[in-house]
Formats: C-alpha cells, sequence, structure tokens
C-alpha cells in the first residue's frame, strides 16, 4: 500500500491548510507530547530557571517531542495500516506520508537549533534525548533492546534542566535514577495495548517477548520503584528529611501502581493503562519540582 498515494490524503491544493494542521496534531501524539513538555517545565520553575529559559525548555523540548511523534507515525505508517489503526491518520490515508514525513525532518532540524539556545551542554543532552526517541522508532523497537532509548531519554530529561542553568549543573544520581526508571514504565504501558497487533506485524520488542502480564508488573512496579526512589533519593544525599509532601506523592504514585496491576491482571490491556502513568508523571515532575535545588548535584 502507498500511503502517500492513496486517495483521501489531504496535502493536495484543494485541501484546507486548517485541516491539515490539525491531522498533523493528531500525528504527534499529543498527549504524552503535552506531559513530556510539561514535566521539563515544572522541572525548570523547581530548579530555579529564569523565566525565559523555562520558556526556551518547553519550545526545546515541545518540537523535539513532536518530531519523535511525526516520525513513529511517518515510519510505523505502513504497519499502521496494516492493523487498522483508527488513531493514526496518515494510517487511514487522511494525510500523507510525504507531509508526515517533511514535518518530521523539520521539526527535528527546529530541535537542534532550539535545544542549543539553551547552552551547549543542555542542547547536547537534549538532543542526545530526541535522537533516542527517533532511534526506538527506526530501530530499536523491533529488539530486546527496546526500554533503552526510554531509559536513556527520560534519565536525561532532569539533565537537561539543570544543564540549562546559568551555571550548567548535572543533576543529583537520584534524579537521574528515577527519571530512567520511570521511563521504563512509560515503555512497558505504551505498548501493552498494542501487543497483538504488534505481533502481527513483526515487532517484537522487549515487552512482547516478556508478555503481558509479566510486562504490566514490570511497567507499574518501575513506577512504585520511582516513586519510592523519589522520596528517599534527597535524604540518602543528605539533602533534608522526608516531607510530608513527599510521603502523600508515594501513596499516591503506589496507589496508582496498584491500580495499574490489578487492571493488568483483571482485563486486557487499554489505553487507561498509559493514562494512569501519565497522571503519575505530573505527580513525578510536581515532586521533583519540590526538591529544588536538591535536584543539583553536590
Amino acid at each position: 500500500m502507498d500511503l502517500s498515494t492513496k486517495p483521501g490524503a489531504t496535502d493536495h491544493p484543494h485541501a484546507g491548510l486548517a485541516q491539515r494542521a490539525r491531522l498533523l496534531a493528531l500525528s504527534t501524539h499529543p498527549g504524552p507530547c503535552a506531559a513530556v513538555t510539561t514535566l521539563a517545565a515544572v522541572l525548570g520553575v523547581g530548579v530555579g530557571l529564569p523565566g525565559t529559559t523555562v520558556g526556551l525548555v518547553a519550545l526545546a523540548v515541545l518540537v523535539g517531542q513532536l518530531s519523535i511523534g511525526l516520525s513513529n507515525d511517518w515510519i510505523d505508517a505502513e504497519r499502521d495500516a496494516a492493523v487498522g489503526r483508527t488513531d493514526k491518520p496518515v494510517a487511514q490515508g487522511l494525510v500523507s506520508l510525504s507531509l508526515v514525513r517533511g514535518a518530521a525532518v523539520a521539526t527535528a532540524a527546529l530541535t537542534v537549533v532550539a535545544s542549543l539556545a539553551l547552552g551547549v551542554e543542555a542542547g547536547i543532552a537534549h538532543v542526545v534525548f530526541v535522537a533516542s526517541g527517533w532511534l526506538y522508532n527506526a530501530a530499536l523497537k523491533r529488539t530486546p533492546a527496546s526500554v533503552l532509548p526510554f531509559v536513556l531519554s527520560f534519565g536525561l530529561l532532569p539533565a537537561v534542566v539543570t544543564l540549562a542553568l546559568p551555571t550548567p549543573q548535572w543533576p543529583a544520581w537520584w534524579a537521574l535514577a528515577v527519571g530512567a526508571i520511570f521511563g521504563i514504565s512509560i515503555h512497558f504501558t505504551n505498548v501493552l495495548p498494542d501487543l497483538d497487533d504488534d505481533a502481527r506485524t513483526g515487532i517484537a520488542g522487549l515487552p512482547h517477548r516478556l508478555g503481558r502480564v509479566r510486562s504490566g508488573v514490570v511497567a507499574f512496579g518501575a513506577l512504585a520503584l520511582a516513586a519510592v526512589l523519589l522520596l528517599v533519593g534527597p535524604v540518602l544525599t543528605g539533602g533534608g528529611g522526608v516531607s510530608v509532601l513527599a510521603v502523600v506523592g508515594l501513596v499516591a504514585s503506589v496507589a496508582i501502581a496498584t491500580t495499574g496491576v490489578v487492571l493488568v491482571l483483571s482485563r486486557p490491556p487499554g489505553r487507561l493503562l498509559f493514562q494512569l502513568v501519565i497522571v503519575a508523571s505530573l505527580l513525578i515532575a510536581a515532586q521533583l519540582a519540590l526538591s529544588g535545588t536538591q535536584l543539583v548535584a553536590g
């Protein structure tokens, strides 16, 4: 199937600009895109970045996430069409492959420019973050190493923020670890609803090899572990005692993780699992932000 010429694609002269923009927006995976951008901005506020720098961080992360989402729909277009994905405009022939591909490449180029505006150190960290996402889409999602781009990218996210400080600094080890462990949860819950469709099209990443139940337990176990480390990390590095808000955050995260495991064990996986992790990501972002300068390595 040639999706670039499939009837109904909307990048011909008679298609409305607003319609094409809407379809492209749907091809960016807007929910995760907004969540990661919000997470980065909240972290920026938490470590005390100037307002303009917080805006630059948000812009760079937003454009980078747009490029990752678009590249996913571009690279997976034939596979998504084969399994009848109704949430992918390019797979339905509503927007052409060439338009999505062009937008992915353009936003990737803009990502480099926006990232380097944060400074060399933060810029390199963010470019690696985004390149890791592209590598997952292009190759690693089909291998047992599928989780590694998520570990690398989300592990680097706190570094993108702290390296954007007027005096660039690496984050504390526990902040890097929280991001990396949380990346595991993101990967597994994102893949769970698509295990059957992926199997039909030859995708065999780590979650596919572990199976639905074990993957679900790994996903929400990683979420709970990230929450525990978020609580004890500052204490282990001498950053102070355990706060009431940190305990509340841990309880809420463990409750979300428990709910997720119950859902995995009791019913077929759906998008609700990923939505639960998105909620947890915002909760973790708030807790990290409240850690403030403790995020910075001593």
